[in-house]
């Protein structure tokens, strides 16, 4: 079995009983809502206990529940630029704002990068008399570029200088 295809098995049982994400992520437990989520879509990877935990949540078979808990290939099937509308305004706000937050990032940190490795995330719904906002918080760890062959007083990594 594909790892595509254990996901679309996985949605399938979903939609027929009626569970919510936020069920699902209760069951499994141990991660945010995102990254759970994000292993079920088969972007992420399960930690073996997860993984035992959606497998008796799910009724899959053991080749399912190790499958669950390998590295994904990570960025498969959204095609770029994204065509869902949702996923395309992420892309739209990067391609729009990505020049800003880096220039913002670096004056604040230096020269280099926001880890999406070292990251948490969280989504929440505010209530506004206007429509409900959805509101997405990002924490990434900053990652110094480091200069290879730096020799001297000149620095080794790219963080902010004095």
């Amino acid at each position: 079995m594909k790892r595509e295809d254990l996901t679309e098995k996985l949605l399938d049982i979903k939609r027929e009983n009626g569970w919510s994400w936020k069920y699902i992520c209760e069951k499994i437990g141990g991660y945010s809502e995102v990254l759970i989520t994000g292993a079920i879509l088969g972007q992420m990877k399960l930690t073996k206990p997860q993984a035992a935990n959606a497998g008796e949540l799910f009724g899959l078979t053991k080749a399912e529940i190790a499958m669950l808990n390998e590295v994904p290939m990570r960025g498969t099937g959204t095609p770029m630029p994204p065509t869902d509308p949702l996923i395309y305004r992420f892309y739209e706000m990067v391609m729009v704002n990505g020049p800003a937050w880096k220039a913002l990032i670096e004056e604040e940190f230096g020269d280099g990068i926001m880890s999406a490795i070292d990251f948490d995330m969280a989504l929440e719904r505010v209530a506004n008399p206007k429509g409900d906002r959805v509101k997405i918080t990002m924490s990434g760890k900053f990652l110094p570029y480091k200069y290879y062959g730096a020799s001297g007083n000149v620095p080794e990594y790219g963080f902010k200088e004095g």
